[in-house]
């Protein structure tokens, strides 16, 4: 796979399957395991790359529908961009299990506002910060890109100054909406029986979701990138597979669907947002082959 985000992916699938090669040689981090606030998964990794000058941050977000996964995939995806002068950064956040929404999105917030406060340290361009994740993480990272800031310049926690602000952002698979009620008539029923749309609100099965739905509506519409695009906002591109069938086949199907970059796109599209849709055979950029070539283009942008 070219893409980095794709990359990550599988490396997450291939972690949860305990099957990395034993000697598969991995990047040490310049700082590993780095507390960016007060939660024991508010931890995050960074490797410092070479250059003049501060250097542009790519900040990787996992997946697993915030309720699993890990900071600690395939490194060897960071060196294309630690070779173009990029650093890199990975980071944990607390899980559904632990805390719901917003807990998992506002660590992510948090460890942006971190890495800001760590510009002079550890020589990073605070104006070309830029996100990518698979699933839930391309959730919270487009979330981040699409979101107003979230700085609070009267904030006692000097973190909580910082812009959460980022330069770009690269989803893969992720969900745009995750409204019970709307992500079922774009992708029918199945997409609810993924178990990130109930645990995102506390509720242990969807079928209370939906009971419950008037309770936490605010969430799930606060959470739903797709209802934060305005003409204002960095660039965004989302990969997905091809598989457009409808309704979603099953679970996975339907929380990774390519119908969620197509709704995107269309009111990104009528906002004059910039947005790159990549569907194997459905879609593509006119201008980037690949979310590498993206990313690398706005990190490196002057």
């Amino acid at each position: 796979m070219q893409s980095f985000s794709r990359g990550l992916v599988i490396a997450v699938i291939l972690a949860c399957g305990n099957v990395f090669a034993a000697d598969a040689p991995q990047l040490v981090p310049t700082h590993a395991d780095v507390a960016y606030g007060p939660a024991k998964l508010n931890v995050l990794d960074f490797w410092q790359a070479k250059g003049d000058g501060p250097r542009p941050l790519l900040v990787y977000i996992h997946g697993g529908g915030w309720t699993g996964g890990d900071k600690k995939q395939d490194t060897k995806a960071y060196q294309k961009f630690l070779d173009q002068g990029i650093s890199c950064a990975a980071i944990n956040y607390r899980l559904t299990d632990e805390a719901i929404l917003p807990a998992p999105v506002h660590d992510a917030a948090r460890a942006i506002q971190f890495l800001r406060t760590k510009a002079a340290d550890w020589n990073i361009d605070s104006k070309h910060i830029a996100l990518t994740g698979g699933s839930a993480g391309a959730c919270s990272s487009m979330w981040l890109l699409l979101h107003d800031d979230l700085a609070d310049p009267k904030a006692t926690d000097p973190v909580l100054r910082e812009s959460t602000r980022v330069c770009a952002a690269v989803g893969d698979r992720g969900q745009t909406s995750i409204d019970p009620k709307l992500i079922e008539g774009w992708l029918g029923p199945n997409v609810l029986k993924h178990r990130m749309i109930n645990l995102s609100v506390g509720e242990p099965t969807i079928e209370g979701a939906l009971k419950n739905y008037d309770k936490h509506q605010a969430l799930y519409a606060e959470f739903s990138p797709y209802n934060h695009i305005d003409a204002k906002d960095p660039p965004l591109l989302m990969i997905y597979n091809g598989d457009m069938t409808l309704p979603s086949k099953d679970a996975s199907h339907g929380i990774h669907h390519p119908v969620y970059g197509v709704k995107m796109k269309e009111k990104s599209d009528k906002a004059g947002h910039e947005c790159h849709l990549i569907i194997p055979g459905v879609s593509k950029s006119e201008k980037y082959a690949s979310a590498d070539d993206f990313l690398i283009a706005k990190l490196l942008a002057k």
